[in-house]
């Protein structure tokens, strides 16, 4: 056949090689129901959790700082990142198994046969030509393809996850901090107030004016007090190493100077519409990672299935040949080669029905994932809808409680003062203030750090900041 027939029917074949044999895919119903629980949530018309860029959600200079430190030094959004760039090479390594390589090939080869005569042979060759490129009649080469795209798109989606965990663990973080400054402060104001009630418990005693239990008493409150405050330094520290970590750098103390009660705009108060279970399929990075993982072991299936038909494959080259060096580029040396190769599979004892019967099992595995996927989203919106219905009014409450508690406390020391209250009154309203107080900052915590858990599982903190 002369070479230049050869392109026409290298196109022809091209043309031919573009069924596939993977089914058609269809996203499948989200198992879940079609509201959530609140419905006070759902805002028709209202812009969706994750159009809001996480810069417009936290507002405190302070935060911003951070999560900018953390989206540029931590070293597991950077694994994210490469990650991508494997899966981006890995695609562009299977999209390029569909084009034929082109490649120059040169050879010299000496040989000597006794039986034949003393003389040695020489061959020498220069060539252009394609190796083994397989035209793909039945979509194994293009189902590969489509899941290396697939696996693509997934480590993307992933990547986007990880943004949004990671902002959502910075901020978290830093609340939990400033909560810690507030609680040690509550404590080291406590144990001060105990301690000079001991002083006065031990003067009160050593005058016969109080009993020993009376002492005793003063003594169990103020060192209770120094055990939760050494408990609360211990946790400041972890914490503040924690944040470390995910920042990537030490934390500026800057940062966390001041305490949660003066947190100011650090977070919104503005609701956060929920919309409908739907808007998560589109949304959220991590269902559409699995929903792309679902995507590729489909494809899987075509490539499994095509590997039951023939596989044909092409080699083909131009160029010369000489037994002489000298002679390799004279006139009348030029060579060419056309070898097409089939392949027919007659018996591979199961090996291609277990093949196919693997990817049909994955595609499950994947489309169980998937599910699973939507279903734990919708709870964690869910969980996330019920903190924010009752943390609210249960800070309400306890602040409630600590004003009541607090006015409790004044009057009583005042009664003790007077000679009017005993000991162990005054002690008790101490306990009771102190107990509501800690409450109350440990649930403010949990009512901020709800806010940026519903924004993180309703997908924000990964659109494109304008």
């Amino acid at each position: 056949m002369h070479s230049r027939k050869l392109v026409p029917l290298m196109l022809a074949t091209s043309l031919l090689a573009a069924c596939s044999m993977a089914p058609t895919y269809e996203r499948p119903a989200a198992p879940v129901p079609s509201s959530f629980p609140d419905a006070s949530m759902q805002t028709v018309g209202a812009k969706p959790a994750a159009a809001i860029a996480w810069r417009e959600y936290f507002t405190d200079a302070r935060l911003v700082g951070l999560i900018e430190s953390a989206l540029a030094n931590n070293r597991d959004l950077r694994i994210a990142v490469q990650k991508i760039e494997q899966a981006r090479a890995q695609f562009r390594i299977q999209r390029a198994a569909q084009l034929p390589n082109l490649g120059v090939n040169a050879g010299f080869s000496r040989s000597r046969s006794l039986p034949q005569g003393p003389g040695i042979y020489e061959s020498d060759s220069v060539s252009v030509g394609i190796t083994a490129w397989e035209l793909d009649f039945f979509g194994r080469i293009q189902s590969l393809k489509e899941a290396a795209l697939a696996q693509y798109l997934s480590t993307e989606e992933s990547r986007k996850a990880a943004q949004i965990s990671l902002i959502s663990a910075v901020a978290n973080g830093w609340l939990a901090l400033l909560a810690d400054e507030t609680q040690l402060q509550i404590t080291r104001d406590t144990l001060q107030t105990r301690l000079d009630g001991l002083k006065l418990a031990q003067l009160s005693f050593d005058n016969g004016i109080a009993s020993e239990i009376d002492l005793r008493t003063a003594q169990s409150l103020a060192e209770s007090a120094r055990a939760v405050h050494a408990q609360q330094r211990r946790q400041r520290a972890q914490d503040e190493n924690a944040l470390a970590v995910l920042l990537g750098t030490p934390v500026p103390p800057a940062a966390i100077a001041s305490g949660i009660d003066a947190l100011g705009g650090a977070a919104p108060i503005a609701d956060l519409p929920a919309g409908l279970p739907s808007d998560l399929l589109i949304r959220r990075p991590d269902i559409l990672a699995a929903e792309q993982q679902l995507i590729a072991a489909n494809a899987n299936i075509g490539a499994a299935r095509a590997a039951f038909f023939p596989r044909i494959s092409l080699t083909s080259s131009i160029g010369t040949a000489s037994t002489d060096l000298s002679n390799l580029f004279d006139g009348g040396t030029r060579a060419w080669l056309f070898a097409p190769q089939l392949v027919l599979p007659i018996f591979d004892a199961g090996a291609n029905i277990a093949g196919l019967d693997s990817a049909k099992a994955g595609r499950e595995i994947a489309l169980a994932q998937y599910e699973k996927a939507i279903q734990s989203a919708f709870r964690e919106v869910a969980d996330a809808q019920a903190g924010r219905a009752t943390l609210n009014e249960q800070l309400d409450a306890l602040r409630a409680q600590v004003n009541a508690e607090t006015t409790r406390f004044s009057l009583v020391d005042l009664r003790y003062r007077n000679g009017v209250a005993n000991a162990l009154d005054l002690q008790d309203a101490q306990r009771s203030l102190f107990t509501a107080r800690l409450a109350a900052v440990q649930t403010q915590l949990s009512q901020l750090q709800n806010q940026v858990t519903l924004y993180k599982v309703l997908g924000g903190g990964w659109s494109a900041e304008p």
